[in-house]
């Protein structure tokens, strides 16, 4: 909150702040007013890129003419500059500050950075990330109509009957953080937390005056990045005419990692079954992927060789994907690739795959969903994770794979 508060103080300090009595219009005059430069900010992650889509989407049929850019960083903009609804990928180099060596040429691209989003001249910001980063962005645009989530909702506090313990949703999204809410001149109410994050982010439609029809996720892809995973996939050997599985073990949180022997299951029964098995993630999941290639022999791993660009293409091409709670899940979810995800201290129903719950498998714990992001926080061995084995996981994979047969 202090970070917070000093962005909001040097903004009003230098005039970013304008009067809310002249500058709020009410819900009629925004539904009627015609922006023409519109500034969408959602630098991260890989999922919640995935899930603003459909609000860039019904920007572009609201304001055929208008320049619509969409603030993000580097690693995620692939998944957005192809598509025809966006005027421009504006580039955010967020992890080149937490890089030794590159934190004074991180400072400067910042302020270059800044100087551009003012000199576009904005009229329309939407922030839908609601940190102070992306706050602090909005503020520096200048644009008089800034839009972003409300201020947190309460949420309760849950208590298992059998292990006593309480499961608390704190670390899960509630509302705009760290101040940010004081930055907008037009919030977005909250009526409820029990919702998945695409309604949510949807929830921009009747302030904007937005169609009301279902949400598009279409992914559009460059050319390159196709022939960039034809040359990894010839690179490795992998069979041309094998139908493909791609398996994605990763994730940020230490908690919503499936098993390494679940997934090297998963792989040796495939291979048995004579699929091609490819394993990818960034460089941070490259040991896991190493392991579960090593305990099973055939499977291809390419982890911390492909772009978020390439991980989309390869999912693409899969029969199916297995992964954890990620955002590859959420780019075979867009992309319509039969997928199974193995979900334990996280809540399906707000961001699991988007209207798929038979691509979720779980085990029913009264201590799951925690939203407890270390091993060591978890006081039952991971038990949500360690009770998923990988016959269920294949299980449910033959059954989605039947079903689109």
């Amino acid at each position: 909150m202090p970070a917070a508060a000093n962005l909001i103080y040097f903004c009003q300090l230098n005039g970013l702040i304008e009067n809310a009595r002249t500058k709020k219009a009410n819900a009629q005059e925004l539904q009627s007013a015609r922006f023409s430069r519109i500034l969408l900010i959602k630098p991260s992650a890989l999922g919640d890129v995935v899930h603003t889509l459909p609000v860039l989407v019904k920007l572009r049929a609201r304001y055929p003419a208008a320049r619509i850019d969409w603030l993000i960083t580097p690693e995620n903009a692939e998944i957005v500059r192809f598509h025809p609804a966006l005027s421009n990928a504006v580039l955010f180099a967020r992890s080149d500050f937490l890089k030794r060596g590159r934190r004074w040429r991180a400072a400067l691209a910042l302020l270059d950075l800044l100087k551009k989003i003012r000199r576009a001249k904005y009229d329309l910001v939407i922030d839908l990330h609601g940190q102070a980063r992306s706050a602090f962005f909005a503020l520096v645009s200048g644009a008089p109509v800034r839009i972003g989530f409300d201020r947190p909702a309460k949420c309760r506090r849950t208590v298992s009957g059998e292990h006593d313990h309480g499961n608390t949703s704190s670390h899960g999204w509630r509302g705009a953080r760290e101040g940010s809410w004081m930055a907008y001149t037009h919030r977005i109410p909250i009526p409820t937390l029990d919702v998945h994050a695409i309604d949510r982010y949807l929830w921009i439609v009747p302030l904007l005056g937005l169609d009301d029809g279902p949400p598009d996720l279409t992914i559009h892809l460059s050319p390159e990045a196709a022939r960039n995973v034809q040359r990894l996939l010839e690179e490795r050997g992998v069979p041309a005419f094998k139908p493909l599985v791609v398996l994605v073990p990763g994730t940020i949180w230490e908690t919503k990692q499936w098993t390494i022997e679940g997934f090297a299951g998963v792989a040796r029964q495939f291979l048995h079954d004579g699929f091609a098995v490819v394993l990818t993630g960034t460089e941070r999941d490259e040991p896991r992927c190493q392991q579960i290639a090593g305990a099973a022999p055939g499977a291809y791993d390419l982890s911390g060789r492909t772009t978020s660009a390439d991980l989309a293409t390869l999912i693409g091409r899969a029969e199916v994907c297995v992964t954890n709670d990620s955002g590859s899940m959420h780019l075979a979810a867009s992309l319509g690739t039969p997928m199974v995800s193995v979900f334990g201290p996280t809540n399906p129903g707000r961001i699991g795959p988007y209207q798929r719950p038979e691509s979720v498998v779980r085990v029913d714990l009264p201590c799951s969903p925690c939203n407890y992001r270390r091993l060591s926080q978890c006081p039952f061995d991971h038990a949500c994770m360690q009770q998923v084995t990988s016959a269920t996981v294949l299980e449910r994979a033959r059954e989605i794979l039947a079903a689109t047969k």
